[in-house]
């Protein structure tokens, strides 16, 4: 991760690819096209290499028919010209076409290829999560996994907290152990989100000793926090602290994903929002 990412200078929605695309995820993915169909290409007569004899024909027509919408006539005569034309318009193309382009590929998966394409999708899948894509294959459909909303609690959580740098730091934390693209750590990601809800709530409480039951209760009494949500707030906390949790060794890193560590993050930041909000006004 570079020092952009680590120290929270770049863009949250550009280090969780949100209607984007950078050049190392657009690379991975043509990269996993070429492993599993590119260079999986046979002909029906080994002497002519033409394209409309090769084993992925009926994805070539189907691309220019359905896709491109460009006359089946145009395509190249050579299959080699046919993938330097496919090739040319995949890295030239705007992010959201490079979705659109994986699932036609998905509707129409070469017959001959056909086993594959599960390890395919697999594949696939493993990019969109290594480069922190928003976006996850499900099935044939490219699904966003990360909406717009959780991206700008995020952001505007960072941005409020410019004044509260201990909090600010925990977060930018989770999110650099979240998003490394090299080595994610979701367990201390985890761990690093409720510890942005510890020092909010220590600040707005005045008392750095308080626990997180304790400052809750605190702040509850002092700012009419929602039972629901002062218990919604404790049981998160004591799922990270007690015996099972993810401060203890004994969880297996292997059980976390993604996900559980992107929910934990969204779901402190919104707290951390509501509770700014609420008590700025009242300090």
């Amino acid at each position: 991760m570079r020092f952009s990412e680590r120290y929270g200078y770049k863009p949250v929605r550009e280090i969780i690819q949100k209607e984007s695309m950078d050049d190392h995820l657009k690379n991975g993915l043509w990269s996993i096209f070429d492993t599993y169909i590119w260079k999986k290409v046979t002909h029906e007569y080994w002497q002519y290499k033409h394209t409309n004899s090769s084993n992925i024909y009926t994805l070539i027509y189907n691309y220019y028919f359905n896709f491109f919408k460009k006359p089946t006539d145009s395509i190249p005569l050579l299959t080699a010209d046919t993938l330097k034309q496919i090739r040319e318009y995949f890295f030239s193309t705007n992010w959201h076409e490079i979705y659109s382009f994986l699932e036609e590929t998905l509707q129409n998966y070469p017959p001959s290829l056909i086993k594959q394409k599960i390890d395919f999708i697999h594949s696939i899948n493993n990019i969109l999560e290594r480069e922190n894509s928003a976006y996850r294959l499900i099935g044939n459909e490219i699904t966003p996994i990360t909406s717009e909303q959780e991206i700008q609690s995020i952001e505007e959580t960072l941005k409020s907290t410019n004044s509260y740098s201990g909090v600010q730091q925990h977060l930018n934390q989770a999110l650099k152990l979240m998003s490394d693209r090299q080595n994610p750590d979701y367990r201390n990601s985890i761990k690093e989100s409720i510890s942005s809800v510890e020092s909010i709530c220590k600040i707005v409480t005045k008392n750095d000793k308080a626990s997180l039951g304790q400052a809750l209760k605190l702040i509850e009494d002092k700012y009419g926090l929602h039972e629901a949500l002062k218990k919604s707030l404790s049981q998160l906390y004591g799922y990270t602290s007690d015996g099972d949790g993810i401060r203890h060794a004994m969880l297996e890193e292997s059980n976390l994903t993604y996900i559980d560590a992107k929910f934990m993050l969204v779901a402190c930041t919104n707290f951390i929002n509501y509770l700014i909000d609420k008590t700025k006004d009242q300090n």
